[in-house]
């Protein structure tokens, strides 16, 4: 696809962005959207053109940050080389897979995402809970899709099933192969606006894709033993729907750890910790101590133990993956500190 013919607007320019600009950047550069990341290039859009650069890191807010999908760059005019990252108005990440403790951004700039799941066995509250908490800590509103409503007798409970997670949840069941369900999802992709695709692998989320944008992204056949598919999205990226909105698609992620989501947590399980507010102690455990609002909650059946179970759950995750950030960083300091010393020692031993 070539993004030769697009306008600012048409990309998803806003004044959020724009007054980021003082009047040297207004006159002097050029604003441009990361389209796609591949592990060596950035794929980048502007007003009637295209470019392609190396993995870009700048200093945002005085932190290092690498350009992800829906990033807004500015270009030297000139040479188009990238001269700084703007601002995000949102952004999606987690804590990385394997041993680092770091964070990997997933999605930039993201107005709407929908969170896919199916109506199978891949159906999983905890996975639709750990998506919605990401999407809550972002500042993003989530829409629930979900696919394979065709081939399941049951396609309503489902639906119920996830809009009891969070009051107010919105719920569309579609038929992944099916181009009508562009219209289903039309309310959140008129032109310009970012929507972005979270889900874990076999649930239909590359097949979607390929429904709404005509994207031709591969996909692969449902294993029948485990309803779940294999994964075939190589790399992060945008494409355009019909409608003028541009839709993200990243790999399915079977496992999504979160870290320093302990807001958007606490929005998925706000009745749980409006009960916890009434507990007659404030450090109470919900452990059987006396006056606990959460025990008698769980004694009257108006909260599911399994609920409590998976709160408790991802809570303590996420204690845990922000602790680890947190260390890391310090030693960071810590070294760049130590580091700056030495180099100091360097110069003054050879100026002396």
């Amino acid at each position: 696809m070539t993004y030769d013919a697009f306008s600012l607007a048409d990309l998803g320019w806003t004044p959020f962005f724009s007054t980021q600009l003082d009047l040297f950047e207004h006159e002097h550069c050029l604003p441009a959207r990361v389209m796609a990341v591949h592990r060596d290039r950035l794929l980048l859009a502007g007003a009637e053109f295209s470019h392609r650069i190396a993995p870009f890191a700048a200093d945002a807010a005085g932190a290092q940050s690498t350009a992800t999908v829906g990033d807004w760059l500015l270009l030297d005019a000139a040479d188009r080389r990238p001269r700084r990252l703007l601002a995000r108005s949102s952004l999606f990440q987690r804590r990385a897979a394997g041993t680092a403790v770091r964070l990997q951004l997933i999605a930039a700039n993201v107005d709407t995402v929908f969170v896919v799941s199916s109506c199978n066995q891949d159906f999983n509250p905890a996975r639709l809970e750990r998506y919605l908490s990401l999407a809550g800590e972002a500042g993003v509103t989530p829409v629930v899709v979900l696919t394979k409503a065709d081939l399941c007798t049951d396609a309503a409970g489902y639906a119920a099933a996830a809009a009891r997670l969070l009051p107010g949840l919105l719920v569309e069941l579609v038929d992944a192969r099916d181009s009508r369900a562009a219209a289903v999802l039309a309310p959140w992709c008129g032109r310009g606006r970012s929507v972005a695709l979270l889900g874990s692998s076999g649930v239909g989320k590359s097949t979607l894709v390929n429904s709404l944008a005509g994207a031709g992204q591969a996909t692969q056949g449902i294993r029948e033993d485990d309803a779940r598919g294999r994964h075939t999205t190589t790399a992060r990226s945008l494409h355009r729907l019909p409608s003028g909105a541009w839709l993200f698609d990243t790999p399915g992620m079977r496992e999504l750890q979160l870290a320093q989501a302990g807001n958007g947590i606490a929005g998925v399980f706000a009745d749980i910790l409006q009960l916890a507010a009434a507990c007659r102690f404030a450090d109470c455990a919900h452990q059987g101590e006396p006056g606990c609002a959460v025990a008698a909650a769980l004694q009257s059946g108006a909260l599911d133990p399994a609920r409590l179970r998976r709160w408790r759950k991802l809570a303590a995750e996420d204690a845990q993956a922000s602790l680890s950030l947190r260390e890391r960083r310090e030693r960071e300091r810590g070294f760049g500190k130590l580091a700056r010393a030495v180099m100091a020692a360097k110069r003054e031993r050879r100026d002396g």
